[in-house]
């Protein structure tokens, strides 16, 4: 086992903006405390996390604050136990971890391929059949799915938003939460993935399924999994009928049929929204589709000119 060490006292907000330059630095020091070379390393994609790709090959992991420490250790954790079960998903690295980096979260990941081949949708169906049958053990502490516990700081600690649409997003925010608490849910609850879909499953080399992001997992309505599959054909046109109705069926349930579909459907588009808009104060590219989506948000407007992301 190697042991890694906190290379910078732990703060509540890292100390520069999440952005391609700084995270790089991040990066760097975060290798050096592993033992790990970051010579020429990739950033493969920067979101709630930036994500590197060592020539080693290994992926890092580098999360947005401190304040996300327990959800690294949650995901480590939980990666380990899916390893026990021989469930196809990422696997953490054999060192102690996460490790903190200037006011940042940093975790080690063993890289399932040199290229990003995304999943199908059946296959996100299978991976979650699977995934739903699993009994964690009783010493694997994983915490009850909370909805909203992101929402909220994404706004309040986002400068980028002007204040028309800070207030308005805080509203619609205090909305769905009365909504989500009428919900009753079909499914048993259980583990659940928690950001379920094909951009969480990469094919490894041999061309397999893997399940990958563990950071948002939880126990829960299984329906949480299944409704971004479901938004992402009806609302945004991004799967076909085809392949929609190929994913209901491996899984065995279409949560379009459940009568809480239009209030949690509701629930995820405002996530995504908060969730993008982490990005909008410094790329432009972003900011304009955020700013789309809010009006979207406010006026009903077709979702359809949404772009992936």
């Amino acid at each position: 086992m190697t042991k890694s060490r906190t290379a910078a006292p732990p703060a509540e907000h890292a100390r520069s903006p999440f952005t391609p330059e700084s995270t790089k630095d991040t990066l760097l020091e975060a290798c050096a405390a592993v033992g790990l070379d970051p010579a020429n390393a990739e950033l493969i994609r920067l979101g709630e996390n930036a994500v590197y790709r060592l020539a080693s090959p290994v992926i890092v992991r580098i999360g947005r604050t401190v304040a996300y420490a327990d959800d690294a250790r949650k995901e480590v954790a939980v990666a380990r136990w899916l390893a026990t079960e021989d469930y196809p998903a990422t696997r953490a690295l054999p060192i102690d971890q996460p490790v903190i980096v200037d006011g940042r979260v940093v975790t080690f990941w063993e890289s399932l391929s040199e290229v990003e081949e995304y999943g199908s949708p059946v296959e996100v169906g299978a991976l979650l059949a699977r995934l739903h049958t699993l009994e964690p053990p009783a010493g694997l502490q994983i915490p009850r799915l909370e909805p909203f516990a992101r929402a909220e700081r994404r706004i309040t600690g986002n400068d980028w938003f002007s204040p028309e649409d800070a207030a308005f997003l805080r509203e619609r925010l205090a909305q769905l939460r009365e909504g989500y608490a009428t919900l009753i849910f079909e499914l048993p609850q259980g583990v659940i993935h928690g950001d379920a879909n094909v951009g969480n499953v990469i094919r490894d080399r041999a061309g397999r399924p893997v399940l990958i992001d563990l950071d948002g997992f939880a126990v829960g309505p299984r329906e949480w999994d299944l409704i971004l599959t479901a938004i992402y054909y009806e609302r945004f046109g991004w799967h076909t009928t085809e392949e929609y109705e190929a994913f209901t069926s491996v899984y065995g349930f279409d949560v379009m049929r459940w009568p809480g579909y239009p209030v949690l459907r509701d629930v995820r588009e405002f996530l995504m929204v908060t969730w993008l808009s982490q990005k909008a104060s410094h790329d432009e590219r972003t900011a304009a589709e955020v700013r789309k989506r809010i009006r979207a948000l406010r006026t009903g407007a077709s979702r359809r000119d949404w772009e992936p992301y």
